[in-house]
């Protein structure tokens, strides 16, 4: 079975620090078509724009050509086609595939009936990969470190993908302290909070902003994610719970930056933008150079 990138799990430290310092070297020249003649499918069952796009112009920039489709409405889902056969079936046509999906285990199924290796792109709440190298390449080249990290992570908690992710990546290095701000209908679940504890990982939780952003070298804002929820008044009692200002960053810390995976609704206010702290774009852009850096390493170029 083809290597694929399904969990952070799926690979070793070694293996995250080599695909780190591939895109380090893609970032210094993003055009290197070293996968011309080779095909990649697009497959997304659930709305995406930043993930989709990086994805799609990493292809591009390796000198792939790209399939897919970015709305099943539109293809022979649509008409009762299952998973494993839509998957056998473009299987057949490209050199790997990346899936995002709404369903919680939907890309491991992926990758076991594929004859190809597998990107998760996300699935449900459960894993966002990718978004996980992409943010620890940005918190190493901010800091110049991935060990001795002191990150907060906000908002949606429960749902938010990439912060049960990125959790279990850090914990991989030297000595990471976490803050979880959450409302209590959003807190980090306890099987993460477990782990931590299993791997003696220090954590504390808080429902206030404040507490935690003053001794971070890392602020990871996440939206609360209105799809996620079944009960629309339950959203409507979290979807603003926080905002950060410009004016409430007076106390930080000179390296700390402020990640966020986007699209960002009102969790952070347009004054940060400006601030130095702001990193959210950028972090964005970087995933361009990680996806790159993703795709050559499993179909075995770097």
């Amino acid at each position: 079975m083809p290597k694929s990138l399904i969990s952070i799990h799926d690979f070793s430290k070694d293996e995250i620090l080599h695909i780190l310092d591939i895109a380090a070297d893609f970032e210094k020249n993003p055009n290197q078509p070293i996968l011309q003649g080779k095909v990649i499918a697009t497959l997304f069952f659930e709305p995406s724009t930043r993930t989709r796009l990086s994805f799609e112009t990493a292809s591009n920039r390796l000198g792939a050509r790209v399939i897919g489709f970015s709305d099943a409405g539109n293809t022979s889902v649509s008409k009762g086609e299952s998973l494993k056969d839509t998957i056998k079936m473009v299987s057949n046509y490209v050199d790997l595939i990346v899936i995002r999906h709404p369903l919680e285990g939907s890309s491991r199924y992926a990758s076991e009936v594929a004859s190809v290796p597998v990107i998760n792109a996300g699935d449900g709440a459960n894993q966002h990969p990718s978004q996980t190298l992409l943010d620890l390449y940005s918190i190493r080249k901010t800091q110049g470190r991935l060990d001795n990290i002191n990150i907060d992570m906000v908002g949606d908690l429960k749902y938010g993908r990439t912060v049960h992710s990125l959790l279990q990546a850090l914990s991989l290095f030297e000595s990471p302290q976490f803050t979880f701000t959450a409302p209590k209908e959003l807190s980090m679940p306890d099987e993460y909070k477990e782990f931590l504890k299993s791997k003696g990982i220090p954590f504390k939780e808080t429902t206030e902003l404040m507490d935690g952003l003053n001794q971070s070298d890392i602020l990871y804002m996440t939206r609360v994610q209105q799809e996620r929820f079944t009960d629309p008044m339950e959203y409507e009692k979290v979807k603003n719970c926080y905002s950060l200002t410009a004016s409430m960053l007076g106390g930080a810390k000179e390296n700390m930056k402020i990640l966020h995976p986007l699209p960002r609704i009102n969790e952070i206010a347009q004054d940060v933008d400006e601030t130095p702290f702001a990193y959210y774009f950028k972090q964005a852009k970087n995933g361009m150079y990680v996806r790159m850096a993703i795709i050559s390493y499993l179909l075995g170029y770097r």
